[in-house]
């Protein structure tokens, strides 16, 4: 067969259902195999964007997405989504074409060395010299991409060897199963949660997998051990539950920190170092279990004293047959963090000013939002705000990226999901300045027919930054911006616009454009006026009276 449908057969074999991207001349060939395969394709406007949501597929299935550009810059456009599948541990497979390698009718036109630009970015990279070897290539990058700890990998199809003839077959996967962590490593562990007095649980994004969930749930309820998460681990466990004492949203001087503080032991599953630090640790003031797929690795804030290595599942039900819950643990000043935090954490709920408030925005779409609704935040000041006020009560219902932090994804990852769950509600999150970065797939999500809610929070800057460069006592210069009437913007594409005229209207406006088929954008001013008083002066100053 050709090589090019011997390729999409190769993706077949791993169940791929969609690639998502845009095909140049150099993937005609292949496009022409996937035309008549059981793979869709997903046309997206912008590569980026193709990519983010190839990510958002493998960050919500554990199955590697696929997504697809041309050589030169098509394959360029992928860098930033590579990086932040590569960094957020995003199973995802990135193809590209490539100019005949046999030989070359054009010199260098549009030609850069693509592997070589995708190494440092990819758990591994191939330019493809050979039909035959298809379909050991390709069952090597799935096989990469979705193994602990996951990420992005790539192959480059020259156009001349997509048209080669080859006899060879696919190679099926192999049964696999993780390695579970050391015995002497896991009663190291349980000794020292039996022996410490004031332990707490904090769950990164790595705990984030279905039977992670369960045992952790299991872990929480039998040994009654306060616990805190990560951004990228909100919902791992219920935050609604009364054992939850926050989000580790800010660097340093929030309730949660205080709790850190207390501990003499933090059970830290499913953190590395790629993810903004939960928590500054000091040299013997508490001992840290580190408790993931891989060795910790040792950075200036996080250097654990305990390494328990393999299947966290396995390791935490370990835990749950081995370990008793203690009379002498005691968890009062945990106890006053939670009273303390519940208190402040719905302070501004009801404000009325508008443009609105952060708080009563965050409160109203939790209100509006069912439990396995799924919010996709891009990055922007906002983030804080939803981190530390949403309260998540199941897994991957808010993705954000705490890793690469980049900004355009919110709306690619919301269509992604909105496609992996059609049945549930999907909702970007977006600011002003990232929805402008790939605000074209507003187009692509009107196409699909998705029933979509991009709520946009509109400050007219880039916010974050501003907040920012106040906080180190710069003067306000080159933050601010100008913007198109977003409400005729979304409807050029064919989608619904709404625009509140007060804080009293958002919240039946987000309900209808929730329960409305279409593709909807509110364009709600947002007031951060507050950002520096709340999340700076006013949280330090109440978290240290306790």
């Amino acid at each position: 067969m050709k090589a090019s449908d011997l390729f999409i057969k190769a993706l077949e074999n791993e169940n791929v259902e969609y690639v998502f991207g845009i095909p140049g001349e150099e993937n005609l060939d292949l496009l022409e195999s996937l035309r008549t395969s059981s793979i869709r394709l997903i046309l997206t406007r912008h590569e980026q964007a193709a990519g983010f949501m190839a990510a958002t597929y493998g960050r919500l299935t554990g199955k590697a997405g696929v997504c697809l550009a041309t050589l030169g810059p098509g394959a360029t456009n992928f860098v930033t989504s590579a990086a932040y599948a590569q960094l957020g541990g995003m199973p995802m497979f990135m193809i590209t074409g490539q100019k005949p390698v046999k030989m070359s009718k054009q010199g260098h036109f549009q030609i850069v060395d693509v592997v070589d630009m995708m190494k440092p970015l990819t758990k591994f990279t191939r330019q493809i010299v050979s039909a035959d070897n298809i379909p050991a290539r390709v069952r090597e990058s799935f096989r990469r991409a979705e193994e602990e700890r996951p990420g992005a990998t790539h192959l480059e199809l020259p156009e001349d060897i997509a048209r080669d003839q080859t006899d060879v077959g696919v190679i099926p996967a192999s049964f696999q199963r993780r390695p579970i962590a050391d015995e002497k490593a896991i009663v190291r562990g349980v000794e020292a949660i039996r022996d410490a007095k004031r332990p707490i649980l904090m769950v990164g994004a790595g705990a984030n997998r279905k039977t992670s969930s369960k045992m952790l749930r299991e872990f929480v309820e039998k040994f009654g051990i306060p616990f805190f998460t990560t951004q990228m681990g909100k919902g791992v466990l219920d935050e609604t539950h009364p054992l939850w004492l926050g989000n580790a949203a800010l660097s340093d001087g929030d309730f949660v920190h205080r709790a850190i503080d207390n501990a003499d032991c933090i059970i830290n599953v499913g953190h590395d170092v790629i993810e903004k630090p939960p928590f500054f640790m000091r040299t013997g003031k508490r001992t840290v279990i580190h408790i993931n797929y891989l060795t910790a690795e040792v950075d200036t804030v996080y250097f654990p004293q305990i390494e328990v290595v393999g299947d966290i599942a396995n390791t935490i039900w370990r835990f749950n047959q081995m370990l008793e819950k203690q009379s002498h643990w005691n968890f009062s000043y945990q106890d006053r963090v939670r009273h303390h935090l519940d208190a402040h954490l719905t302070k501004g709920a009801d404000d009325a000013r508008f443009p609105i408030y952060p708080v009563r925005m965050v409160a109203d779409v939790r209100k509006a939002m069912p439990d396995n609704g799924i919010l996709c935040l891009d990055n922007g000041m906002y983030k804080l705000w939803f981190a530390r006020y949403y309260r998540c009560t199941q897994p991957n219902t808010i993705l954000l990226d705490n890793a690469l932090a980049t900004m355009g994804a919110g709306l690619p990852s919301a269509i992604a999901a909105k496609i992996v769950h059609p049945d549930r509600k999907s909702v970007a999150v977006v600011g002003d300045g990232g929805f402008m970065m790939n605000s074209q797939e507003v187009e692509t999500a009107v196409r699909l027919k998705l029933d979509l809610v991009i709520l946009l929070l509109r400050d007219d800057a880039y916010g974050m930054i501003k907040w920012k460069q106040a906080n180190m006592d710069f003067p306000n210069f080159g933050m601010d911006m100008g913007n198109p009437d977003f409400v005729r913007y979304a409807e050029s594409y064919g989608a619904k616009g709404h625009r509140p005229k007060s804080s009293e209207e958002f919240l039946p406006m987000f309900e209808h454009c929730l329960n409305t088929p279409g593709v909807h954008l509110i364009d709600l001013p947002i007031d951060y006026s507050d950002n520096d008083r709340v999340l700076n002066r006013e949280i330090k100053e109440l978290s240290a009276k306790l």
